[in-house]
Parts: C-alpha cells; structure tokens; sequence
C-alpha cells in the first residue's frame, strides 16, 4: 500500500521495522481481547523511552491521538483506539534491571507478569499481582489497569507493588516519578498513573517492589451443595480474622467447563467450589488452614481436598486459571464486566445474575474472587449473531446496574475503558467526573492519549465543543458516598 506521510515520518523517527501499516496488522491491532474494534493509522513498536518520545512527537506533529498498547489480554477496550490513532505496542521494552537489596526492579512495561517471577525467582523474590492471564499479560497492562489475581486478596492489587513509573508525557518528554524512598515528597503522582489506562502518559518504565517467597503454601478445595454455603464461608473466614493468600470461587456451569478442559478432578457435582490458599511459615499456615477446613466444613462441604504437593497445587491453579479459556468449549465468544460487590450480599447479586440470564435466554458461568468480592460473570455466546450480541450486552449492563445497587463498583481490576465508559454516570456525580476530566486534562490538554477512554462524552462540565451538563452542583449524585 501506499504509505501515508504520517507512516514514512514514523519510519524515519524509528525506523522501518518499528512501523507496520499493512491492513492485515491494523486490522490485526484493532481490538484487544473484549469485543470492542477500532481504527489504526500505524502500529509501532519502540523499544526505549526515546523511541516512545519520536513517536509522541511525531503523532502530535500531525494530530494524531496515540494508544498504548501491551499484550492485548484486556477485557475492557482499553488498547482499543476510539478515534483513529497511533498504536504503541510496548512488548519489545522487556528489560529487567533487579535490585535485590531494595527488594525492586526497573522493568519494561513489556515484561510479562509471570515471566517477571520467573527471572527473580532464583533470588527468592517474585511480583506478586497474579492476574488469570499472567502468562500473557504485560506489567504496563498491569499498572495502566491497576490489574487484581486472586492472591491479590492478601497482597494488594498492582497498585500496592508499583514504587515508581517512568513515562512519556504529551510534549514527548521522558518524565520519572516515585522511587525507592517509603514516604515521597510532593503529590504522589506515582498513585494517579497506576489506574490510568493510558489516558495521562505512556509507560516506558516501571519500578515494581519485589515481594519473599513464601516459605511454605497450602492449598485447599471445597465443594459444597449450594452458593449460599459457599459464600458463607468465605464471610466467617474472613471474620475469624485470617486473610487467606486467595480464596475463589467457581460454580457448576463454569466447574464443568473447567473440569472437561483441564482434567483436574474437580467436583462436577457442586454448586459451588471454593479454592482456598494460605502462605507463610509451617506453623502459622497449618492453623490457618485447620481454621479453614473447620469453616467450610461446618458450612456443609461435603469434599474437602488439600492439595499434597507443589505438582497438585500447580494442578489446581491451572484449572482456576484456564477458566477463560474453557469457555470456548461451549461457545466461540464471552462477555463479562468485573463488578465488585460487598462480600455480604454475594449470594443475593448471583441470584440475580441468574435471573438476568434466564431472562435474556443466555448461559452465564462465573467465577469470583470471592474474598474481596470481585465479580466475573462471563456470558457465553456467539459473535456473529446480531440478536445475541444484543441480548449479551442488555444482560451485562443489568449486572452492573445489579452490582452498584448492592453498594458495588464498576471495576475491580479490568479497567473502564470503552466498555464500561458510558456507563460511569451510573456510579459518578457529574462533580466527579469533570474532577476526573480535569486531572486528565492537567498530563494531557489536547486529549491525544487514549482519548474516548474511561470517560464518557460531556464528563468535562464546561468543555468548549462538548454538550453542557449544567451545573455541577445540580448533577451531585444522591447516593451515599457518591458526590458527597
């Protein structure tokens, strides 16, 4: 094809096999893993922070938007352009500088999460956000999305794991922010580029903390008869005062799945399974897990599995994680929204996800990161089916709409994106939104980063060329805690 100017200016910033603008790659680059398509005018693929900043400038030069993108694992059209845009595929910067001592490393935002615990595991160390896909996800996916797991039940979400990011600003100068200091001076910008999703800058570099491995882990399954008994469990753990490394739960349908996908021996039968973990030392751990077992079997499991070595523990994470994946046994495409939702009103919230399912004539499977009550209820159908994409679609934003009713949020840990983004009024005051228009607009005032991402249209209160919400004050949400 005959290459734009904005092509051969990108070639000459960084060079020919940095750039692809064939229509098989833009077509390629278009989507992440959720369903949403976009346009692309170029892919790049730099390989330092300098090659970034040629990109921004040269994107910039010609009025372009420019999109970061990582693996592609997201779920939520974060890598996906809304406007036609500049593709930064970041998987080539995969540096690993390690810092033992500070219990820290530099790493690219191209490394891959599990690759990242592989190459520090020889010194003791490993990161400890463990997201479903971190055999393919990137750490600059992870922060961009403030990325969960499920042992990030004790350990924190990304968020916790980041002590500094490097990144590229909107003028396409290098910019550095947070360190190894514990208590940085100044605003702690560090904290508002982890959850940004590429709307502020883009990430070139990333300072993660490095956490111990643990000296000894303990693995547990439970089946139960029913979801209530399930997440009655999950609640008294949690009350008796242990916080388990991870605590997850899958039910029948998705058991099923799961268990034809990958052989696991897990309980066809339940209707509902519980995968439990604790860590730490011998002695601490085996009265975690005596805690737990008790638990779960007052609560009526009726299997109680603890796994006996590393390779059925391996076995048993392998299921929980392939359950993505064993979803396109019974349908080529899925689609779910992350909500979170107290861990006190689990049962009722799947109740009605159930309903919502039924209704809609649709099979839903979920599993749950059930100890911080993160949602995944995953709508199995197909995509070239106009009727039920649309039917998909009404059912997962009833779930949402369910979710925030029951005292919930839009996201735990996929991000807004364009996905969940016209639906951020549901859970933000016009006040909050134009705050959060406003902070963008502070790294990026010509909006060329990501723009249509993570806030709808009108979020700005008095943004020339947008429709005016009137007064913010006239739009402060009446919901406790929203706006207030």
């Amino acid at each position: 094809m005959a290459h734009s100017k904005l092509v051969r200016d990108l070639v000459a910033a960084i060079g020919a096999g940095a750039v692809k603008a064939e229509p098989v790659d833009l077509t390629l680059f278009s989507k992440d893993a959720g369903v949403t398509r976009g346009e692309v005018r170029a892919v790049t693929f730099p390989v330092d922070a300098a090659g970034v900043s040629a990109v921004v400038k040269v994107a910039k030069r010609h009025g372009v938007p420019v999109v970061a993108r990582g693996a592609g694992t997201g779920l939520s059209g974060g890598a996906v352009p809304a406007d036609p845009s500049v593709l930064v595929v970041t998987m080539r910067m995969n540096s690993i500088e390690v810092d033992a001592d500070n219990g820290a490393a530099w790493v690219g935002p191209g490394v891959v999460n599990l690759d990242l615990s592989r190459h520090t595991a020889p010194l003791g160390l490993y990161f400890a956000p463990d997201p479903s896909s971190q055999a393919a996800c990137t750490i600059g996916g992870n922060v961009a999305n403030n990325s969960g797991g499920p042992h990030c039940l004790a350990e924190g979400n990304t968020s916790v794991h980041i002590l500094g990011v490097e990144f590229v600003d909107a003028d396409g100068v290098v910019q550095v922010v947070g360190g190894l200091a514990p208590d940085m001076n100044g605003l702690d910008v560090r904290g508002v580029m982890v959850g940004s999703e590429g709307t502020l800058g883009i990430i070139t570099r990333v300072l993660v903390r490095l956490s111990p491995i643990h000296p000894a882990v303990r693995t547990m399954l439970f089946a139960f008869s029913d979801v209530a008994s399930a997440a009655a469990t999950v609640s008294d753990v949690i009350a008796a005062g242990v916080v388990p490394a991870a605590l997850e739960m899958l039910d029948r349908p998705l058991i099923r799945a799961v268990e034809n996908f990958v052989h696991a021996g897990l309980p066809v039968d339940a209707a509902a399974m519980l995968l439990a973990e604790v860590t730490g030392h011998p002695a601490g751990i085996a009265a975690e897990a005596d805690l737990i077992v008790a638990t779960a079997e007052r609560h009526g499991a009726f299997d109680t599995r603890v796994a006996a070595d590393q390779a059925e523990r391996d076995l048993l994470w392998k299921a929980r994680k392939s359950a993505f994946g064993a979803i396109a046994q019974i349908a080529p495409d899925y689609y779910l929204h992350d909500t979170v939702i107290p861990r006190t009103r689990l049962v009722e919230v799947l109740e009605a996800i159930y309903e919502i399912a039924r209704r809609h004539e649709l099979l839903v499977l979920n599993t749950i990161h059930a100890g911080d009550g993160n949602l995944h209820p995953k709508f199995a159908y197909d995509g070239s089916d106009p009727d039920q994409v649309r039917r998909v679609k009404a059912a997962a934003d009833e779930v949402v709409r369910v979710s925030l009713a029951a005292g919930g949020a839009l996201s735990g840990e996929h991000g807004i994106g364009l996905e969940k983004r016209d639906l951020m009024g549901l859970s933000f005051s016009a006040v909050d939104l134009d705050a959060q228009a406003r902070l963008r607009e502070a790294f990026d005032p010509d909006k060329r980063f990501n723009p249509g991402a993570m806030l709808p249209a009108g979020s700005r209160c008095f943004d020339f060329g947008r429709v005016s919400m009137g007064s913010p004050l006239d739009q402060v949400s009446t919901r406790p805690g929203v706006g207030t």
